[in-house]
């Protein structure tokens, strides 16, 4: 018997431990999601432009972290159109992964509807038989506060500070930070650069304004939105969410993986030369 390769070894691992080393990542966590009420008939032109613009929306997602398309077909009547967009800090693989989650829930959820939209914590699709490529929408979707941790003029300084510059940096995509103070906010790529400003702007204002002294703040409009998160208390800085106690338990879990795979190695090399000297 012969020594099987290490390569080999690790490879059987990852075939017999395929859900323990890839947990479901978490850069999926749902936000919010919206169904439109005008449904569609079964088997329809509608329906079949529809399964071919979620397709393209999760094609695209592996080469593109924002794309749209419009699906006319025979008949303007039965016109789709629809977007994705990623965080921009998510790499090209998540970002597919996310897409393509965020498509199957809103085929759940909107089931039979004309239109839906599903905002993952890393990416959001939106579809609709009436076009809204190209329009500012400034309306709230979703607001989230956290407790208040009472007036603090450096904590709240350098909240002000980072949002600032959040509202002046250039781009779709924009991060910073100070201190303890991390902030996000992103525009969705159909917005022209004076539209994602506005919208920025926007709701930056609405956070400060509404979630006043929480130690962290989401604020959804339509086309954008702004985060921020004061002493990791809602980790907005990195693309992969909230990590606390889940990301320790995956790191237990790996290094407990490897544990087990260095185990199984020195037991085939023990097995291995025991056969060889029963095979002299």
């Amino acid at each position: 018997m012969s020594k099987i390769p290490l390569s080999f070894t690790i490879f059987l691992s990852l075939i017999f431990f395929p859900s323990i080393i890839t947990p479901s990542s978490i850069i999926d966590s749902y936000l919010y999601g919206g169904c439109t009420q005008q449904k569609y008939t079964p088997n329809s032109p509608y329906e079949a432009n529809l399964n071919s613009l979620l397709t393209s929306l999760v094609n695209s997602a592996t080469f593109s972290t924002y794309n749209n398309f419009t699906m006319v077909g025979g008949s303007q009547q039965d016109a789709v159109y629809g977007l994705y967009q990623c965080r921009g800090d998510l790499s090209m693989p998540d970002c597919a992964a996310c897409v393509a989650r965020a498509v199957t829930k809103a085929g759940d959820m909107c089931r039979g509807s004309c239109g839906g939209a599903v905002q993952l914590d890393g990416c959001y699709v939106k579809y609709d038989n009436a076009t809204f490529l190209g329009v500012e929408d400034k309306v709230v979707v979703l607001k989230q506060c956290g407790p208040s941790v009472g007036y603090n003029p450096e904590g709240m300084g350098s909240r002000d500070a980072v949002l600032g510059g959040l509202a002046g940096s250039g781009g779709p995509f924009r991060q910073g930070g100070s201190g303890e103070v991390r902030g996000i906010a992103q525009c969705v790529g159909d917005l022209s650069y004076g539209e994602c400003q506005d919208c920025v702007s926007e709701a930056i204002s609405k956070l400060k304004s509404d979630c006043g002294t929480a130690d962290y703040g989401d604020m959804f409009l339509g086309k954008c939105y702004a985060r921020y998160s004061i002493g990791g208390a809602h980790q907005v800085s990195k693309a992969h969410g909230k990590y606390g106690k889940g990301g320790e338990r995956r790191f237990a879990m790996i290094i407990g993986i490897l544990a087990g795979v260095a185990i199984l190695i020195i037991f085939l090399a023990f097995l291995s030369k025991i056969c060889g000297r029963q095979e002299k």
